[in-house]
């Protein structure tokens, strides 16, 4: 995998639900891809995409998890 872009949320960030739609402060914005819960509350943590053939993934700063994400 790949580092594509690093950045951070544009703004309150409070995990995911099914159809989380993230925009980054670089401008990009990004969805996600398949149906996952997390809750954690965070302002303006550090992501990274990261790129792994043809998917990308969203690892949010101080989480153990990646979340599969799609460019929109």
């Amino acid at each position: 995998m790949e580092i594509k872009y690093e950045s951070r949320i544009d703004g309150e960030f409070e995990g995911w639900d099914g159809e989380t739609i993230f925009q980054l402060i670089n401008g990009t914005i990004w969805k996600q891809y398949r149906y996952e819960y997390k809750y954690v509350y965070k302002y303006r943590p550090k992501v990274k995409i990261w790129k792994d053939g043809s998917k990308y993934f969203l690892d949010v700063d101080g989480l153990n998890k990646m979340l599969q994400v799609v460019r929109i």
